[in-house]
Protein backbone atom coordinates (compact mmCIF):
# COMPACT_ATOMS: atom_id res chain seq x y z
CA UNK A 1 0.00 0.00 0.00
CA UNK A 2 2.85 2.38 0.74
CA UNK A 3 4.37 1.73 -2.66
CA UNK A 4 1.06 2.55 -4.37
CA UNK A 5 0.77 5.75 -2.32
CA UNK A 6 4.36 6.72 -3.22
CA UNK A 7 3.65 6.12 -6.92
CA UNK A 8 0.48 8.24 -6.76
CA UNK A 9 2.34 11.07 -4.98
CA UNK A 10 5.11 10.89 -7.59
CA UNK A 11 2.54 11.04 -10.42
CA UNK A 12 0.82 13.99 -8.75
CA UNK A 13 4.15 15.79 -8.37
CA UNK A 14 5.03 15.10 -12.02
CA UNK A 15 1.66 16.39 -13.23
CA UNK A 16 1.96 19.51 -11.06
CA UNK A 17 5.44 20.12 -12.45
CA UNK A 18 4.12 19.83 -16.03
CA UNK A 19 1.23 22.15 -15.20
CA UNK A 20 3.16 24.96 -13.49
CA UNK A 21 6.80 24.77 -14.58
CA UNK A 22 7.15 23.12 -18.00
CA UNK A 23 7.18 24.94 -21.33
CA UNK A 24 3.65 23.78 -22.10
CA UNK A 25 2.12 24.74 -18.77
CA UNK A 26 0.53 27.76 -17.17
CA UNK A 27 3.49 30.07 -17.80
CA UNK A 28 3.26 29.45 -21.53
CA UNK A 29 -0.50 30.06 -21.46
CA UNK A 30 0.05 33.33 -19.57
CA UNK A 31 2.74 34.40 -22.05
CA UNK A 32 0.50 33.61 -25.01
CA UNK A 33 -2.39 35.50 -23.42
CA UNK A 34 -0.17 38.56 -23.00
CA UNK A 35 0.97 38.27 -26.63
CA UNK A 36 -2.64 38.07 -27.84
CA UNK A 37 -3.58 41.18 -25.82
CA UNK A 38 -0.58 43.09 -27.19
CA UNK A 39 -1.47 42.09 -30.75
CA UNK A 40 -5.09 43.11 -30.21
CA UNK A 41 -3.94 46.55 -29.04
CA UNK A 42 -1.66 46.89 -32.07
CA UNK A 43 -4.51 45.86 -34.35
CA UNK A 44 -6.77 48.49 -32.79
CA UNK A 45 -4.12 51.18 -33.40
CA UNK A 46 -3.72 50.09 -37.02
CA UNK A 47 -7.48 50.00 -37.51
CA UNK A 48 -7.72 53.59 -36.23
CA UNK A 49 -4.85 54.69 -38.48
CA UNK A 50 -6.44 53.00 -41.49
CA UNK A 51 -9.74 54.78 -40.87
CA UNK A 52 -7.91 58.13 -40.65
CA UNK A 53 -6.06 57.43 -43.89
CA UNK A 54 -9.29 56.38 -45.60
CA UNK A 55 -10.95 59.63 -44.50
CA UNK A 56 -7.98 61.62 -45.79
CA UNK A 57 -8.00 59.82 -49.15
CA UNK A 58 -11.74 60.37 -49.49
CA UNK A 59 -11.31 64.06 -48.64
CA UNK A 60 -8.54 64.42 -51.23
CA UNK A 61 -10.65 62.71 -53.91
CA UNK A 62 -13.86 64.63 -53.21
CA UNK A 63 -12.99 67.97 -51.60
CA UNK A 64 -10.78 70.69 -53.03
CA UNK A 65 -9.97 72.31 -49.69
CA UNK A 66 -7.67 69.50 -48.57
CA UNK A 67 -6.00 69.37 -51.97
CA UNK A 68 -5.41 73.13 -51.91
CA UNK A 69 -4.05 72.96 -48.36
CA UNK A 70 -1.55 70.27 -49.34
CA UNK A 71 -0.48 72.22 -52.41
CA UNK A 72 0.17 75.28 -50.26
CA UNK A 73 2.00 73.58 -47.41
CA UNK A 74 4.00 70.90 -49.22
CA UNK A 75 4.57 72.45 -52.66
CA UNK A 76 4.58 76.16 -51.76
CA UNK A 77 1.93 77.02 -54.35
CA UNK A 78 0.12 80.36 -54.36
CA UNK A 79 -3.40 81.09 -55.64
CA UNK A 80 -4.17 83.21 -58.73
CA UNK A 81 -5.33 86.35 -56.91
CA UNK A 82 -2.81 86.15 -54.08
CA UNK A 83 0.51 87.88 -53.49
CA UNK A 84 3.41 85.94 -52.06
CA UNK A 85 5.62 87.75 -49.54
CA UNK A 86 8.90 86.25 -48.45
CA UNK A 87 10.66 87.72 -45.44
CA UNK A 88 14.40 87.32 -45.57
CA UNK A 89 16.39 87.90 -42.41
CA UNK A 90 19.88 89.38 -42.81
CA UNK A 91 22.66 86.85 -42.59
CA UNK A 92 24.63 87.01 -39.37
CA UNK A 93 28.26 87.95 -39.64
CA UNK A 94 30.74 85.17 -38.91
CA UNK A 95 32.65 85.55 -35.64
CA UNK A 96 36.31 86.57 -35.96
CA UNK A 97 38.92 83.84 -36.09
CA UNK A 98 40.77 83.22 -32.82
CA UNK A 99 43.99 85.18 -32.58
CA UNK A 100 42.96 87.87 -35.05
CA UNK A 101 41.54 91.25 -34.19
CA UNK A 102 39.09 93.33 -36.14
CA UNK A 103 41.74 95.95 -36.95
CA UNK A 104 44.18 93.37 -38.29
CA UNK A 105 41.49 91.98 -40.56
CA UNK A 106 40.64 95.43 -41.98
CA UNK A 107 44.20 96.13 -42.99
Amino acid sequence: MRILLAILVACLALLQYRLWVSDQGEREIWRLTQAVEAQAAANAEQRERNSQLLAEVTDLKVGLAALEERARSELGMVGNNETFYQIVTPATQAPPMPGTSLTARAQ
